[in-house]
């Protein structure tokens, strides 16, 4: 076991791949602790994180033959996180915005069933963005990130930011039009 546990990445990330779970959980047991405080930091939530993770790791184990460069898997599996922990922030965010409009159209079903159409539409636009946007896009508008921050969490400068998330306002604001 010590043999393992002083492998590289790398190595444990082949291993892994090849269906060796003990490499795997000396992967999980030393990326875990980053991937948690990097999930806490998007979602807020310290159980979104633990899920976000566990959901993450999942995918990591079913994936891992795909890995391209196994020195990366650090990379690899944040990416993995960063994507469950978007797809749980416009869930949460959208169920939110759904809850508040259900609640103030009560008794006016016409409305409600406006409200609900809008969601789906939001839904829909956000799904068909490309990733790079729709990331940019619900760290800024459902988490409340700075350029700065947004930055940091997708490897990018802000200038790079800022032009992704006018990209992807400009797409949102286009097709949602109608609902204006």
């Amino acid at each position: 076991m010590s043999t393992r546990t002083s492998a590289t990445d790398a190595l444990l990330a082949s291993r892994a791949a090849d269906g060796d779970q003990l490499a795997f959980g000396v992967l999980v047991r030393r990326h875990a602790p980053f991937l948690v405080a990097f999930a806490t930091k998007l979602t807020g939530s310290r159980a979104d994180a633990d899920d976000c993770v566990q959901e993450a790791l999942i995918t990591a184990w079913r994936r891992l033959p795909d890995l391209a460069e196994p020195e990366k898997v650090r990379s690899w599996l944040t990416t993995i996180v960063s994507r469950k922990a978007t797809d749980r922030l416009r869930s949460r965010k959208i169920s939110e915005q759904i809850d508040e409009e259900m609640v103030a159209a009560e008794g006016d079903p016409e409305r409600a069933t406006v409200a609900s159409s809008q969601m789906d539409a939001l839904k829909r636009v956000l799904a068909e963005l490309p990733e790079d946007l729709r990331v940019v896009w619900v760290l800024r508008e459902v988490g409340g990130y700075s350029y700065e921050e947004i930055a940091e969490e997708v490897g990018a400068t802000p200038a790079t930011v800022r032009g992704r998330l006018a990209r992807a306002r400009k797409t949102v604001l286009e097709r949602m039009q109608e609902w204006r």
